[in-house]
């Protein structure tokens, strides 16, 4: 398995295009503001869960929020 794989999202444009800030999102999903801020700039990928939580809180498919 290649360790190099990084897990790419499209959180801010989602979470722009919703209106949200980035800790009003959080407040949704049950973390802070700092995660989201490291989830958005790709140096902390989300657990399956937190992962789950945010496509809900977007109205978003995984395929949609997030890539390879």
């Amino acid at each position: 398995m290649n360790s190099d794989i990084v897990l790419h999202n499209k959180l801010k444009e989602y979470r722009q295009a919703k209106k949200l800030s980035q800790d009003e999102l959080a407040k949704n999903v049950g973390t802070t503001r700092q995660t989201i801020i490291a989830i958005e700039k790709n140096q902390f990928n989300p657990s399956a869960k937190l992962a789950l939580l945010l496509c809900i809180a977007l109205d978003a498919d995984f395929e949609d929020l997030f890539y390879f």
